[in-house]
C-alpha cells in the first residue's frame, strides 16, 4: 500500500477544503512546487494533485502550477479537477502528468473512459466521492443516484486503470476513514482502489492496511496539520507493522 500525499490547488495555492466547500478554505502554502519536493524528499513514491479550481468550475487554471509541480519531482504525478474531454487529458499528459484523475465527467459522460482509456492505457483513474453510498460530481456540490460500487464495476468495464474512492463525510474531518465502505469498494472490483478521506492519525493508515489489496492511501489535511507524518507513515507501510 502507497502512501500518497495530496496538493489540492487554488488560485494557484496549496489549500485544503473541509467536507468539500469551496468557502471552507485554509491556504497552507503559496508555493504548491516546493511543498512536492518536501513531500517527495520525505520518500512518497507518487503525488496526488487536484485543481480544485477545475473542479468547481469545469476550467483548470493551475496548468502553470501543474507544470511547475512536474518539473520540480522525479515521482509520479496524477491529477484531477475539472478534467471534461480528451483535449484537456492529452494536454496534462503532454505536460508530463503521469495520470489523469476523471471524477464529474466520468458520471456525466462514462464514455470519456473508455475513450480516455484507449488512448491511453493505464493512465486513467477514476475518482468516486461517495455520500451515503452515492457518488458526487462537480466538487462534490451534486450528489447523483449512482449507486458507487455499481458505478465502480462499470467503469473498471469501461477500462479505468484504477478507482479513487473519497468519503465525502470523512475528507478533511480527521475524522477516520469509513473502512467499511473501504472495504467493500475493494472486493468490489479487480483493479487497483486509493482509499481518501479521514486520515487523521497513524492508526487510521494501520486500519487501512488491513484491508487486502488496498493499493493505497491518500493523506492531505493531516498532513499538513501536522497530526500525520509522512516518513513515519511511509515506513510502517513499507516494513508492513501493523
Amino acid at each position: 500500500m502507497l502512501v500518497i500525499p495530496a496538493i489540492d490547488l487554488k488560485d494557484g495555492k496549496c489549500v485544503r477544503l473541509l467536507q468539500g466547500k469551496k468557502e471552507e478554505v485554509t491556504v497552507y502554502s503559496d508555493d504548491p512546487a516546493s511543498t512536492a519536493k518536501h513531500w517527495a524528499s520525505l520518500g512518497a513514491e507518487l503525488l496526488h494533485v487536484v485543481d480544485l479550481d477545475g473542479a468547481f468550475t469545469g476550467e483548470q487554471k493551475n496548468l502553470d502550477i501543474i507544470k511547475a509541480i512536474r518539473k520540480a519531482i522525479e515521482i509520479p504525478i496524477e491529477v484531477g479537477g475539472g478534467i471534461r474531454d480528451l483535449e484537456r487529458i492529452e494536454k496534462l499528459i503532454s505536460l508530463g502528468v503521469d495520470r489523469v484523475i476523471l471524477g464529474t465527467s466520468a458520471a456525466k459522460n462514462p464514455d470519456i473512459v473508455k475513450k480516455a482509456s484507449d488512448k491511453f492505457p493505464g493512465r486513467v483513474l477514476v475518482g468516486i466521492d461517495a455520500k451515503d453510498g452515492k457518488a458526487a460530481v462537480k466538487g462534490w456540490v451534486e450528489v447523483t443516484e449512482f449507486n458507487a460500487i455499481e458505478f465502480a464495476t462499470k467503469m473498471e468495464s469501461s477500462g479505468a486503470a484504477g478507482i479513487i474512492y473519497t468519503d465525502i463525510s470523512r475528507d478533511g474531518m480527521l475524522s477516520g476513514p469509513n473502512i467499511n465502505a473501504m472495504e467493500k469498494m475493494v472486493n468490489a472490483v479487480n483493479i487497483p482502489v486509493i482509499a481518501s478521506g479521514g486520515v487523521s492519525k497513524i492508526d487510521d493508515v494501520r486500519s487501512l492496511m488491513r484491508i487486502k489489496d488496498l493499493w493505497g492511501v491518500i493523506t492531505g489535511k493531516a498532513l499538513y496539520a501536522g497530526t500525520l507524518d509522512l516518513k513515519e507513515a511511509i515506513g510502517i507501510v513499507r516494513n508492513n507493522v501493523k
